[in-house]
């Protein structure tokens, strides 16, 4: 469907070499976009690149310096001379209890994963308002719904990505740049896969609560990826649609 067809666009995506990134970049890949994966890890790049095709690139980023966000926007122009979608994907976190973090703990989850998100957006907005518009998809969390009692920054950190995703859409609007979050529930992914290891019980508790009955994969994001990246989201703006299996439904 012409719709859905990103043949000729440019996304970046941040973090796109696993996970919920690579998942989401190879929908785009297979929409007809054309994929830079920005990360910090080179080698496991090379790997993502073999499967999003030859017009992909790897991008350096080191989503907390501002320097490396902006580069970013910078290389991806260079190498492909367009800029028309955003995927703020890169995240990290560090569990404990809330009275156990030091302030440089803090301070690195919120800016990895939403000071380092404006950033890149803010970087990438010249661009997109020059060729007449743009999307930006933003990676919240189930826990931008939900408190974490064992993750306290991160659950911050994706609450506040929210509200920067209506503040963006409401200030872009009229530049034709619409921009969204996706909030993921339990995705099987390496950063999930550390948490069962230190949270004892969590993938029980997951199966039980979610209605689907099993943990997401990376390949579930790819169609909402495709959706807010396509002509078919234009007049879609400020959402943060949950895909998590039914997760936040419920009670």
């Amino acid at each position: 469907m012409t719709l859905f067809d990103l043949s000729g666009r440019v996304a970046i995506v941040t973090g796109g070499n696993g996970g919920v990134g690579f998942g989401m970049g190879r929908g785009l890949a297979a929409a007809g976009a054309k994929i830079a994966v920005a990360a910090r890890d080179a080698a496991k790049s090379k790997a993502a690149l073999a499967d999003l095709g030859p017009e992909s690139c790897f991008v350096p980023l080191d989503v907390a310096d501002e320097a490396s966000c902006r580069a970013m926007v910078a290389a991806t122009l260079d190498h492909f001379g367009r800029l028309d979608i955003l995927v703020n994907n890169a995240g990290t976190s560090v569990r404990k209890p809330p009275d156990a973090y030091s302030a440089a703990e803090w301070h690195a989850v919120l800016d990895t994963n939403l000071t380092g998100a404006f950033i890149c957006a803010q970087a990438a907005y010249p661009a997109m308002r020059r060729r007449g518009g743009g999307k930006i998809i933003n990676i919240g969390s189930m826990f931008s719904i939900f408190g974490s009692a064992y993750a306290v920054p991160y659950a911050v950190s994706k609450g506040g990505l929210v509200q920067m995703t209506k503040s963006l859409a409401a200030a872009w609007a009229t530049d034709n740049i619409q921009v969204n979050a996706v909030l993921p529930g339990w995705i099987d992914t390496e950063l999930t896969r550390d948490a069962r290891l230190q949270v004892g019980g969590l993938h029980e508790r997951v199966l039980a609560r979610t209605p689907a009955g099993r943990w997401g994969l990376p390949e579930d994001l790819a169609g909402i990826a495709v959706f807010l990246a396509s002509a078919a989201s234009d007049f879609i703006t400020g959402a943060a649609i949950p895909v998590d299996g039914g997760f936040s439904a419920s009670g």
